[in-house]
């Protein structure tokens, strides 16, 4: 079941201390947020940033609490945080437009606008990554890889087809390494799929690593016995190892 009973733009006031002594006094500002109610007793809140987006983890508040805590704010969201939004939805897209037309330079300078706006944008720092891995700019992509490895936002069930071209990247661009602690980062975060597995088992191999491999594939077709690429790749490698 969806909800769309909370949706939008809220504010809440935080209490704060400035000065010392007879100084000393009590400051409150305002805090905005976007919150998007995600089950009946859950809301999911992000802070809005100082250009009017959404930006950073997503912390899960009780919807009880939430009511007690936030007031709504439709003219903000309406007039500040959805043309924000638009705008910022529409240079990704243009970024990735260049990008599949093999616009690298353009691409790069789109998203790199898009992380203006929100600089721990997940599709735009994503996209940045696979420009430079495209170009063969690996210590660029090693700057993006370990950005991407810090945000947990990065291994969502949102973003998963996003994580995956990017470890594909990293492995056909002989970044076995940060293919592998990519990947890695994925299974601490929960994501323990067949296909996860199979990468791993195709960079560790490509790597030099024999043993490695052939137990991610044991961990893929223990998920999948009918995973068909898992099962040719295994027996190529048991022939390797009997050989």
């Amino acid at each position: 079941m969806e909800y769309t009973i909370v949706h939008g733009a809220f504010s809440s006031e935080v209490s704060s201390t400035a000065g010392f002594g007879a100084t000393k006094k009590r400051i409150k500002n305002k805090v905005y947020v976007y919150a998007e109610q995600r089950s009946e007793d859950t809301v999911a809140v992000q802070f809005i940033n100082e250009n009017n987006v959404p930006s950073g983890p997503l912390k899960e508040v009780g919807f009880e609490d939430f009511i007690a805590t936030y007031v709504p704010e439709p003219e903000f969201y309406h007039q500040s945080v959805f043309p924000a939004l638009r705008d910022l939805g529409k240079t990704i897209a243009k970024a990735e437009r260049y990008r599949k037309n093999a616009k690298l330079y353009s691409s790069e300078m789109e998203y790199k606008n898009a992380l203006r706006v929100d600089e721990e944008n997940i599709r735009a720092t994503f996209g940045l990554g696979l420009v430079y891995l495209e170009r063969e700019d690996k210590d660029m992509a090693d700057m993006v890889f370990r950005r991407l490895s810090h945000l947990e936002a990065a291994f969502s069930e949102e973003h998963k087809h996003l994580f995956n071209e990017f470890g594909i990247k990293l492995r056909k661009s002989h970044m076995f390494e940060q293919a592998l602690m990519f990947y890695s980062r994925a299974l601490d975060l929960g994501h323990g799929d067949e296909n996860l597995y199979y990468n791993m088992a195709r960079a560790s191999f490509e790597n030099g690593e024999v043993d490695p491999a052939c137990e991610f594939l044991k961990d893929a077709l223990e998920i999948n016995p009918c995973f068909e690429e898992a099962i040719q790749f295994q027996r190529f490698l048991n022939k390797k190892v009997k050989s």
